[in-house]
């Protein structure tokens, strides 16, 4: 087997254990919160207030996550920045609302250089032929960290109105002990040389601070570049469609009790469905990652926005405006909720998110080789400034409002993306032509 492509599998397992347990997390976090708060009268942390701290310390410090990567590179980042995912579900075992929030911080500034070192690992493990199949194999193994946590956590929330403290810590010490197999498995990647000119650039021309500030410079270069500007519409969409699926439209499920006779084990359900979607479309974009290359991107881009759209609409009807707040007996247009029909949205919208993210990375990967640090950053920037937003207002904001803002930033998302792949459609045309 070729070298980088055996990193390529050894970075998603890493990267699927690791994020077994803390898309797990997100997903039941506010159920698990509220469970504690009725316990414990003192304790006054907010899911939603936990998840938006943690993406704005992750967008804040994606500025200077390529001076980070610069000293240490890419594999040491990724490890350090999983050691912080760790550290932040060891403070579930001991509920304080400060350590709450202070756990969510440094996961925050953790999480910039994780993502931001993963994209450049990927990147150095590609070539122009193989970034959408390794785009698409990483997301797929990435994304079976669905199946396994959410498995785990259905059946061990099942016939609970309420999530017991025993059940909390076996939940969360047995996610605790998957991330950091997940380390493990980012500790043993192996190093790989730099395939583009800047970063040659980087390595031989700046050493020390110099090296640090050069990067910074080079990323803040590029964010304002027309086409990057562009595309950043498209990457403050995929921050609020992640937002809601992993944060709040879990969270609406449980709350709405006529879904189901206990609504709180279906959270479990929704996000095995969301998974399966994810590893399904990163399956077949892997599979055809050479026909995608060859096709182009905007075709996959605007099936995901078809399917999130359907999924918008679907739960429009099918859950009422209170859902994402609390217990509630409310009902939308359906006189009856459907769990049926929560699970195929689920499983849109992770099969959606998939057409997104595999084509952003295959585009970052493939056109932006010689500054993969600074185009990883800014998407992982401009992702996480959306979802640090999105999960402000879902505090304040009803279901209604918040489909209603993902649609109109999907629409204009989906559009510039391409726009910016027509570009460099022709641009690949043009130098082809001088080739000849």
């Amino acid at each position: 087997m070729d070298r980088k492509f055996l990193m390529i599998l050894v970075l998603g397992c890493g990267f699927m254990f690791v994020f077994t347990a803390f898309q797990t997390m997100c997903n039941i976090e506010k159920t698990i919160l509220d469970s504690i708060s009725q316990e414990d009268d003192n304790f006054k942390g907010e899911g939603y207030t936990s998840l938006a701290i943690i993406y704005l310390f992750f967008s804040l410090s994606n500025w200077l996550a390529p001076s980070f990567i610069s000293f240490t590179g890419p594999r040491v980042a990724m490890v350090v920045g999983a050691l912080t995912y760790t550290a932040f579900m060891i403070t579930f075992m001991f509920p304080s609302t400060v350590l709450l929030y202070v756990g969510s911080a440094v996961l925050g500034l953790g999480a910039s250089i994780t993502w931001t070192g993963q994209g450049t690992y990927l990147a150095r493990c590609s070539e122009s032929t193989t970034i959408s199949r390794n785009s698409g194999v990483f997301w797929a193994l990435l994304q079976c960290s669905m199946f396994i946590g959410n498995l785990f956590v259905y059946y061990q929330f099942q016939d609970k109105t309420r999530i017991d403290k025993e059940t909390r810590n076996l939940v969360i010490g047995v996610l605790t002990v998957i991330a950091v197999l997940g380390i493990v498995f980012l500790a043993a990647l192996r190093s790989m040389p730099d395939n583009a000119e800047h970063d040659n650039e980087l390595e031989q021309k700046h050493t020390g601070w110099d090296q640090a500030m050069y990067a910074l410079k080079s990323a803040g270069q590029l964010f304002f570049t027309k086409k990057m500007l562009l595309l950043s519409l498209a990457f403050f969409y995929t921050g609020l469609e992640l937002s809601f699926f992993s944060g709040v439209f879990g969270s609406a499920i449980g709350f709405t009790t006529k879904i189901a006779e206990t609504p709180k084990e279906i959270v479990g359900l929704v996000g095995i469905c969301i998974g399966a979607g994810e590893v399904f479309g990163g399956g077949l974009f892997g599979i055809l990652g050479n026909k995608t290359t060859r096709f182009g991107r905007d075709p996959i881009v605007i099936v995901g926005y078809i399917m999130h759209m359907a999924a918008f609409f679907m739960t429009f009807i099918n859950l009422p405006n209170s859902a994402p707040f609390k217990d509630t007996t409310d009902i939308s247009y359906l006189e009856t909720p459907s769990a049926s029909i929560a699970l195929v949205c689920a499983f849109l919208l992770g099969l959606g998110d998939a057409c997104f993210n595999t084509q952003i990375y295959s585009m970052l990967g493939g056109e932006y080789v010689n500054n993969a640090v600074g185009a990883f950053a800014l998407f992982k920037f401009t992702q996480s400034v959306a979802a640090a937003i999105s999960f402000f207002y879902s505090s304040h904001f009803g279901l209604y409002v918040q489909l209603a803002i993902l649609v109109v930033t999907g629409t204009i998302g989906t559009i510039a993306f391409v726009f910016v792949e027509w570009g460099f459609k022709r641009q690949h045309r043009e130098q082809e032509a001088l080739e000849k």
